[in-house]
């Protein structure tokens, strides 16, 4: 019998696989179906999806305060409804303006995740670096299906059933979500990080100043590698992605299919480095974890410059392996600094910040790789990440054993 904490656990993970899953949806139709079906180009739709990615950054701040005044899991029913129903009627669309106020709609109750669910994760259980560990894993799961599940969809259906099917599964979790999280609420919490208690990692001042700029030049590298690395791989792997075409000649692949499933390989494993970043972050919190996921990028990103073929491949799992790892730290020196009452702000300024810095990734990869190629890009890559590294060792205090215990 699965309890009803690990029910309640499970629909926020949900959550989570479905707010970056809506956010990508358009991604997908612009370029497989609209483009043809409305006689548009690609980037004539483009900007029809900017102000949803806006709100999703501008909104998660006062959806933080909201949800801090009115109730966090009434909230969470509100993300379910509202996104799908969003998404539903973002279907409808008959002009590029509709489509344009759907998305919006959908990136305003899209923001409404990140500060809420993980301010709950991080309030309620015990071994929440773990947790958080695994509710990032369904969020990436989120953004590697979003293209996947979309384009079977559009063959499938039309490109208007890629927004009616999932708005009507989101709207589908909305009841159970409010049954089980009312029937939880009643349950004292067991173990998370809300303990109304000064940080164990220094002055408060501190610790919020190495949080958002980690949030800042972790999401510039987060951004810029997750976006450049299908690029990197046309450019460096042709030599690998022939062969390995070749070689599979009984199932017609070409090497632009072949780079495809690299790419997509190299995020699947590298995902699961959250798992192991999560232990560790039980173990022996944040300034060992954060100190050691932003070594190996750093050392990746040293060895990448000059790299093609194999040795390419292996370098860029080490790189991912890095920056996917780091994610659970910023979330998980949050839920230890801000107190209960306000902790869905606190996640919703990290969020917003963290959020509107992936926007300057996309001019940076445009102007270094058109300038001097990817591996200057590789270098500025690499001065962010020691530069979280020195902030994080001069910010953050070691936590003394007497006041710090890792969740058990």
């Amino acid at each position: 019998m699965v309890s009803r904490d690990s029910q309640y656990f499970l629909l926020l993970n949900v959550g989570h696989f479905l707010d970056h899953y809506f956010m990508l949806i358009f991604a997908t139709v612009a370029a497989l179906a609209l483009s043809a079906g409305w006689g548009m180009t690609y980037s004539e739709l483009l900007p029809y999806g900017a102000p949803g990615f806006t709100a999703f950054a501008l909104c998660s701040l006062p959806m933080g305060i909201l949800a801090d005044r009115w109730g966090r899991d009434r909230m969470m029913v509100i993300f379910f409804f509202g996104i799908g129903l969003s998404s539903i009627l973002t279907g409808f669309a008959q002009t590029p303006i509709q489509l344009g106020i759907g998305l919006l709609c959908i990136g305003i109750f899209g923001s409404i995740y990140h500060p809420v669910g993980l301010a709950i994760v991080t309030a309620r259980w015990k071994h929440t670096g773990m947790r958080l560990a695994v509710n990032g894993v369904w969020g990436n799961l989120g953004v590697a299906c979003a293209a996947l599940i979309t384009g079977f969809m559009i063959d499938l259906a039309g490109w208007r059933s890629a927004f009616f099917i999932p708005g009507v599964v989101s709207i589908f979790f909305a009841l159970p979500y409010r049954n089980i999280s009312r029937e939880v609420e009643a349950q004292p919490p067991l173990g998370g990080l809300a303990a109304e208690k000064p940080s164990d990692y220094g002055p408060l001042w501190r610790v919020l100043i190495c949080v958002y700029m980690t949030a800042i030049l972790g999401s510039i590298v987060f951004q810029s590698t997750t976006v450049a690395l299908p690029e990197i791989f046309e450019e460096r792997l042709v030599g690998l992605a022939d062969t390995a075409a070749n070689a599979l000649t009984a199932l017609k692949l070409e090497s632009a299919s072949v780079i495809g499933g690299l790419a997509f390989l190299v995020f699947a494993l590298a995902s699961l480095a959250q798992l192991v970043t999560g232990l560790i972050l039980d173990r022996w919190g944040a300034r060992p974890t954060l100190a050691l996921v932003t070594i190996l990028q750093i050392a990746a990103f040293l060895m990448m410059p000059g790299l093609d073929g194999l040795a390419a491949f292996a370098v860029s799992l080490g790189i991912m392996l890095g920056v996917f790892g780091q994610v659970p730290v910023t979330d998980f020196l949050v839920g230890t600094t801000a107190s209960k009452i306000s902790r869905s702000r606190a996640f919703g300024a990290r969020y917003m910040v963290s959020f509107l810095a992936f926007s300057g990734a996309l001019p940076l990869i445009a102007i270094v790789q058109a300038k001097w190629g990817f591996d200057m890009l590789f270098y500025i890559l690499m001065a962010c990440a020691a530069l979280i590294l020195f902030l994080s060792r001069a910010l953050l205090s070691a936590p003394k054993s007497a006041n710090y215990q890792p969740a058990e």
